[in-house]
Parts: structure tokens; sequence; C-alpha cells
């Protein structure tokens, strides 16, 4: 898989590693990156079934590369934040998941790749911003759609407004991150997570992807009869049917807490 050096990729067994590869612009994302991001997740190699994003050097990414901030007209804009939707979609609604290891500045454009992720582990290193405000422009890669659904709208236009900065353990607190780790253990954290998905059923993996934040944002007739069809599909599957049939023969896996 050809990709731009701004974007080093590796596979680890059933688990594809990107990394953000600009350290010494504290990997600001410009267009030959979103691009790169959008090709790999256009035509993920068979036998992957997660992948993971990080960040090289001490950041996640501090956001858009404001030196292609350069001045557009109204539809070049348009087209512009376009792009970033588009590339961004094929994170979140791609063909497995996503998790995201965050590390010092989560900033703008870069908290809008970490929102597009499904699973987000952060040191304690990080911290999460929205500078847009304060330069006086609106967010353009997806944040105004996926961080209110994260954190609410309320916690956003506070960013916005204020430039208020979140810390690991706020960010953890208001619903940017599920995991936070020590500094320097992120990835061997992402990794073990990304393994552990990598083992759920197809069916599960894209009703969870694909269906699950389509019910979230349906009426409660039209989520309901979508979590019907979806319960049915998947245990009809055969993999459920031999995972059920381990279970009852005493084979399956118990549900243990994380210290037993």
């Amino acid at each position: 898989m050809t990709s731009p050096t701004s974007l080093h990729i590796e596979q680890q067994d059933d688990v594809l590693l990107l990394k953000l590869n600009r350290p010494e612009k504290r990997n600001a994302i410009n267009d030959e990156l979103i691009l790169g991001l959008e090709a790999v997740f256009s035509a993920i190699p068979d036998g992957v079934r997660c992948a993971l994003i990080y960040g090289e050097g001490g950041h996640f990414s501090a956001g858009l590369d404001l030196s292609q901030l350069r001045e557009r007209n109204l539809v070049e804009g348009l087209h512009h934040s376009r792009m970033w939707h588009r590339a961004l979609d094929k994170i979140q609604f791609g063909r497995v998941p996503v998790v995201a290891v965050l590390h010092g500045a989560c900033v703008g454009g870069g908290l809008e790749i970490a929102a597009a992720c499904h699973i987000r582990v952060a040191e304690q290193s990080t911290f999460y911003a929205l500078p847009e405000g304060k330069r006086g422009i609106f967010v353009g890669g997806g944040a105004s759609v996926r961080l209110p659904k994260l954190i609410g709208v309320a916690r956003m236009t506070d960013m916005m407004l204020t430039g208020r900065v979140l810390s690991a353990d706020e960010g953890l607190a208001a619903g940017l991150s599920q995991y936070v780790v020590g500094a320097g253990e992120g990835l061997a954290k992402g990794l073990e997570l990304a393994k552990r998905i990598a083992q759920v059923g197809e069916m599960t993996t894209y009703g969870v992807m694909h269906v699950l934040p389509r019910i979230a944002d349906s009426g409660q007739a039209e989520g309901l009869m979508m979590e019907s069809l979806m319960a049915t599909i998947s245990s009809s599957s055969p993999e459920a049917q031999e995972q059920l049939r381990e279970f009852l023969e005493g084979r399956g896996k118990k549900v243990m807490r994380n210290d037993e």
C-alpha cells in the first residue's frame, strides 16, 4: 500500500497501524495527509480486522496546517471542508473499527480525526482544544456533528467561545476518550484493545459501526425496529451459533471483572 511520507503504515497480524508522521509540524494536517487517510480507509487490506491511528513525536496532532489556510472563494472553501468530511466518513463508516491513541496536542482537526475513530486512548499528556473560535473561523472537518454526540453542545460551545483546554482526565470525564493511561503506555494499550476488537464477530462489528449510530440518530420506533433486525441477523450467523453452542456446553468464556 502506497502512502505519503506524512503517513507511515504498518500491519501487525490483523491490525493496521497508521502513524501521523509530521513531528516537526506537531503532526499538523495538510491536504496530502488527509487524502492519504482517505486512500487507506478506502482500500483496507484483506485480513485486517482493526486499525490504529497514532502520532509520531510529542503530539497526536496540533490540527490543520495553517500554512495551507490560503484564501479561497466560497465554492473552494466548501469543497475543502467536504473533502475532510469524505475522508473522515471513511474512518467512521469504513470496513474496520479504528482505535486512536492520543498524546500531547489533540487540537482542532486532530480532534476531528480522533472523534471519527471508535475507541480513543489518551495518555496523561493529552490536551484537547478547538482554537478555531479564537481565529475567527468555524470547525470544518466534522466536529460540529461528531463532538456534540460525545461531549454535548454546551461543552463544545464552551471550548469554541472561551478557548477552554481540557486535560486528559477532563476529556475522559467529558467523553472524549474511553481510557487514560500513563506516559508512553498509549500504544501498548491501543494495540491490546485493537487485538481484542479484531476477535469480535464481523456482523456484530458491522452493527456497532454502521447500525448503532443510525439507531442513536433515529426515533424510538425506528431505532427499535433496526435493533430487532440487527439482533436477528447477527444471531443467525454461523459464527454466533458456534459461540452459543460453546457457551451452553461450558466451553465459552464467562464475563468477569477486569481484576479477576
